[in-house]
């Protein structure tokens, strides 16, 4: 049976959840699998409900949605609220607990990451934290390779490439931390 990923990024429009599922997807491209990535963002588009799916997949992938994630990103409590408590059981819930103070009772591994404090604090500019999430989770998932997603965020933000793979390792070594 192929190894095959599904993996939920949600949040808040604007906080850049869309770009962050790109680049996810860009760097398994990367490391050479197959990849499928939808995105939807709510009517208010800023401010409302966002999210981005990515399944990974050694062989080909023969439908195209997640249903319900290995992995999940929470990057609003509106996002913990609808989402959290559609994962599989052993399932990794990667949240930015400095913006999410709640979680539902769940069945999955739970990394808490300060990510929009780090990257404020750390990075020094709060739109580098999706980003950030992203290594956190890539990181703590076992996702994809920390190479790929450095290529892909220097092809995709290449105007900014530095600060924000100074973000996305700070954010893999934060994953790595997983307790």
């Amino acid at each position: 049976m192929a190894n095959k990923l599904s993996i939920r990024l949600s949040g808040t429009g604007g906080q850049g959840i869309i770009l962050g599922g790109i680049i996810l997807a860009e760097a398994a491209i990367l490391d050479g699998k197959e990849v499928v990535q939808t995105q939807s963002y709510g009517p208010e588009a800023r401010g409302g409900a966002s999210k981005a799916e990515v399944i990974i997949s050694d062989e080909t992938i023969k439908y195209p949605k997640v249903t319900t994630p290995e992995y999940l990103l929470l990057m609003s409590q509106e996002a913990a609220r609808i989402y959290a408590s559609n994962i599989k059981e052993d399932g990794l819930i990667v949240v930015d607990n400095s913006i999410v103070p709640e979680l539902p009772q769940v069945k999955a591994k739970i990394v808490k990451v300060p990510v929009s404090q780090l990257a404020r604090e750390e990075i020094g500019n709060e739109l580098t934290a999706n980003i950030l999430a992203v290594g956190a989770l890539a990181s703590a998932g076992n996702i994809v390779s920390l190479e790929s997603l450095e290529k892909a965020v220097a092809l995709r933000l290449p105007k900014v490439a530095e600060l924000n793979i100074k973000a996305l390792k700070l954010g893999w070594d934060w994953g790595q931390k997983r307790d």
